[in-house]
């Protein structure tokens, strides 16, 4: 991973006078310019306006209540940015211009961010990729015969290879937490409902509604990428559109779940080893982590109930392959299985402070034509449906708790040493703590 400095680092550097705006942005479209041709992360440039807003900046000087102020940070194709294209990957809707910002986007100029672009995606957000026909392909930073991830793929790229410091994604399969794992970053899937996603809209619904103030989608939530957990914590918190817990949790105090296998997905053991020798490596510091308990709920179950849930949201109530249609019925019926789910994990957090578990079951795979999804993935020298993949994130994503994916080390899978990270989950609006236990394990793990 990259050693240039993080956001916040970069915005006190500016606050003591050590760099101005200009100096911080047009470093970072330097860096663009310098790398993005072989990893193609940006995928709508706006370059010019982001020095305009520099030069003015620099001319009022800080402001105190601006955490972020002269940060250079993109944001995934996916949001609304006034002035920019935004087409989710599809050549038939490069013609919608967004009219105004997304609320993120928003919260994030407020905070003194300059946005200097937008991230690639796969098409309509729905690969462990990042490849569609307007923007091309995004490579992994560390292998770039491989996929950097998916939905945020491009996002991922952007902050492991050191064009910025931090980016704003999207999250319903893993979207944030998949790429940092395949990139080695650190990246928040957010408390459902924390982050408001206004402006995170389909261009062909805005295109034919207007600007529309979406709905909060079922299971899809906003999410910051950072290169160290005090950016995450500080990107959740101005994202935030409600009140969070102090983020205090002390690792030692802390009593731990560890998930290391689930019915629906074997793990390769390009996984299963570097997130055993992390569990290892905290015992031996001291923490108490448990490896069983009655109280997890059944995965098999919750893994069913998701994919039908997810599969009913991303066709927005459309026919299935086949034929059948969801009715109200069918979607009460799916909120029942999703409450009694939260409850259930509600109860086990009651007991434990955290669960710890792999993000995905594989490493960065090789770039390939197909969904990931709609093919098979290598898991332990055998071929297994991709589908099941999404098994390791259902685990937050269904009942809509945080997860933070922080990196823990490497392993080998296909021929090539690769980052791989741990995510850990809490409980409902535990965002901050689960930040600042994944940072804590950070310091045990790399010191």
């Amino acid at each position: 991973m990259t050693d240039k400095p993080g956001a916040l680092e970069t915005a006190a550097a500016i606050r003591r006078g050590d760099l101005s705006v200009v100096e911080a942005v047009d470093a970072a479209v330097t860096r663009f310019e310098q790398l993005d041709a072989e990893i193609n992360a940006l995928a709508v440039p706006d370059f010019e306006r982001a020095c305009a807003t520099a030069r003015e900046m620099d001319a009022k000087g800080p402001i105190a209540q601006q955490p972020l102020f002269g940060v250079p940070m993109t944001v995934k194709e996916s949001f609304d940015v006034e002035g920019l294209v935004s087409c989710w990957g599809h050549e038939r809707l490069t013609d919608y211009v967004a009219p105004r910002d997304a609320e993120v986007v928003r919260r994030l100029k407020a905070a003194g961010a300059v946005i200097i672009g937008k991230t690639n995606v796969p098409v309509d957000l729905t690969d462990w990729q990042s490849f569609n026909p307007v923007y091309g392909r995004t490579r992994n930073p560390h292998d770039t015969s491989r996929s950097p991830g998916g939905s945020s793929g491009g996002s991922a790229a952007a902050v492991a290879s050191g064009m910025v410091p931090c980016e704003f994604g999207s999250d319903i399969g893993g979207s944030v937490r998949v790429p940092a794992h395949f990139c080695g970053v650190w990246g928040q899937k957010t408390t459902w409902g924390l982050i408001d996603k206004q402006g995170h809209d389909h261009p062909q619904l805005a295109r034919r509604k207007g600007f529309v103030a979406a709905h909060d989608g079922a299971l899809g939530i906003a999410g910051p990428l950072a290169r160290n957990a005090e950016d995450l914590a500080a990107l959740t918190r101005i994202g935030g559109q409600y009140p969070l817990g102090t983020g205090d949790k002390t690792l030692s105090d802390c009593r731990l779940l560890a998930l290391a296998d689930h019915p629906a997905s074997p793990v390769d053991a390009s996984v299963a080893e570097p997130f055993e020798a992390a569990l290892d490596a905290l015992g031996k510091a001291g923490c108490t982590i448990e490896r069983r308990s009655d109280l997890v709920p059944d995965l098999a179950r919750q893994h069913t109930d998701y994919l039908r849930m997810l599969n009913t949201a991303m066709a927005r109530g459309a026919p299935s392959p086949s034929g059948k249609r969801a009715s109200a019925t069918d979607w009460f019926d799916m909120l029942d299985a999703q409450a009694e789910n939260l409850h259930r994990w509600m109860a086990l957090f009651e007991r434990y402070d955290a669960v710890l578990a792999p993000p995905a079951p594989i490493l960065a795979m090789p770039h390939r034509d197909e969904a990931v999804f709609n093919g098979m993935i290598h898991v332990n020298n055998e071929d297994t449906p991709g589908g099941g993949a999404l098994a390791w994130s259902g685990l937050a994503t269904f009942p809509g708790l945080p997860s933070t994916v922080l990196p823990i080390g490497s392993g080998r899978y296909q021929g090539a040493e690769l980052p791989c990270g741990m995510q850990v989950i809490g409980p409902r609006m535990g965002d901050l703590d689960c930040i600042a236990i994944a940072g804590q394990i950070g310091k045990v793990l790399h010191g």
